[in-house]
């Protein structure tokens, strides 16, 4: 890759993630058709210039349908990453200022974390809690906690070693205010690298957890629920289950290719290791 060239995963995947965005953005506002609106008469209708990609078992219109749950799929996404971004990031961040006990504590419990597989983990806290989106939310950004502690941790660990670091601790600044105005904007770039492959990470894990009963309700429509919906359909219409299929490909694909370019621009030494 030639310096200062963009690189081809993130160009590909910033496409795919912008296409997304585009279209969940497009939902909150515009669809072809409401997409709880059912005609039952037209159920089963292939493409056509009323409906681009047809219609389900209910009549509903497959384009609407996808458009919504896009909406709320990139919608539990940001809630979730954020969420747990924010809570993580802090507690690496505590972890690196305090050292001894702190950070032991607080690793050992991302550990905790980290020792249950994390798909079965939020299947666990969902069901617990109830099925519904905002339960979704709790549960995705729980599991992210321990990674981003983990991420901030690590990084902070390596600027906290930097002179200018030394330079404000020799002026009198406490750790927590290093942390904040030092070490935090520092770290940053490590994070919206995690982030963006957590934002793959979420969509996958909602869609699963939706596919199981356990995500969005209907009405409301899911890329995984309308997989699910469409299992014992898959002789009569295939389709059904190709679309929703293919959106959560895309949306995951273009997010980790994206997260994949940012770690390439922000940490040139595994570009190289790539190229051999």
């Amino acid at each position: 890759m030639r310096r200062g060239a963009i690189p081809a995963n993130l160009m590909v995947g910033g496409i795919l993630v912008a296409m997304v965005i585009g279209v969940a953005f497009i939902s909150t506002f515009w669809t072809p058709y409401p997409y709880a609106e059912l005609d039952i008469a037209n159920k089963f209708h292939g493409p056509s210039s009323a409906h681009l990609l047809g219609t389900d078992q209910l009549g509903r219109d497959v384009v609407s349908q996808l458009m919504a749950a896009a909406g709320n799929s990139m919608t539990v996404a940001v809630l979730a990453v954020l969420i747990g971004c924010s809570i993580g990031t802090a507690l690496g961040l505590l972890a690196s200022a305090k050292g001894g006990w702190v950070e032991e504590a607080i690793m050992r419990l991302c550990d905790l974390g980290f020792a249950f597989p994390a798909l079965l983990f939020a299947i666990m806290l969902a069901a617990a809690l109830g099925p519904s989106l905002p339960n979704v939310v709790i549960a995705i950004a729980f599991i992210n906690i321990p990674i981003f502690a983990r991420v901030a941790r690590a990084s902070a660990n390596q600027v906290w070693t930097r002179e200018y670091v030394y330079a404000a601790r020799a002026s009198g600044l406490g750790n927590l205010a290093i942390s904040r105005d030092h070490i935090l904007p520092n770290i940053a770039a490590p994070i919206i690298v995690q982030a963006t492959i957590e934002f793959a990470v979420a969509i996958l894990t909602e869609a699963a957890l939706s596919y199981l009963g356990l995500g969005a309700q209907p009405p409301s429509p899911s890329w995984g629920r309308m997989l699910s919906e469409a299992q014992t359909l898959m002789y009569l219409a295939p389709q059904l289950a190709i679309y929703p299929g293919l959106c959560i490909v895309t949306a995951v694909l273009g997010f980790g290719l994206l997260g994949d370019g940012l770690r390439d621009i922000t940490d040139p030494r595994l570009s190289r290791q790539r190229r051999g």
